[in-house]
């Protein structure tokens, strides 16, 4: 596993800044963004293994069915993986996605949210993404971390953080 003190981080920690290519919604073919770009506007970042694989497809679709209700709590979203531009532009197409996915082939965003190491399928060992999502308040700290997520099932989860809550 690669160990790295973004493994630790924690609600209120500040979000990693980033730059990388986003794919789709109003980023069309391929815009440079920085997480630093959404100050001031929530953010959710959505890390998955790899495009069009049957997870990752059940997840992209779940939340392409409730995109409407992100947009309606005035938060940024994207889609993050180490997936090539070009294959994000075809998942996208593929799945009808109205969100951007970030092209993350240097492992720079994975590694810095501490979501990138080793990972085990079929009894076969790789270097992988978690499939883990991050909600990254206006104020540019994590606002909440869902772990281990199941792809048809986290995004009431994310919905739920995105909103405000009453006390």
């Amino acid at each position: 596993m690669v160990f790295s003190m973004a493994e630790f981080l924690s609600p209120g920690d500040p979000a990693p800044d980033f730059s990388a290519i986003a794919v789709g919604g109003a980023y069309g073919d391929g815009t440079t963004v920085r997480r630093s770009d959404f100050q001031g506007k929530p953010c959710v970042l959505y890390f998955y293994p790899r495009d069009a694989t049957p997870g990752c497809t059940i997840q992209a679709c779940a939340i392409r069915d409730n995109y409407g209700d992100i947009l309606a709590t005035g938060a940024a979203l994207f889609g993050v993986s180490v997936d090539s531009p070009q294959s994000h532009a075809k998942f996208i197409a593929k799945r009808r996605l109205p969100f951007p996915l970030l092209s993350d082939e240097n492992h720079e965003i994975v590694e810095a949210y501490g979501v990138w190491g080793k990972r085990s399928f079929l009894g076969k060992s790789y270097m992988g993404t978690e499939r883990c999502t991050f909600v990254v308040g206006a104020d540019g700290r994590i606002q909440a971390i869902f772990r281990k997520v199941k792809p048809g099932d986290h995004i009431a989860a994310v919905l739920n953080a995105l909103r405000p809550h009453e006390t």
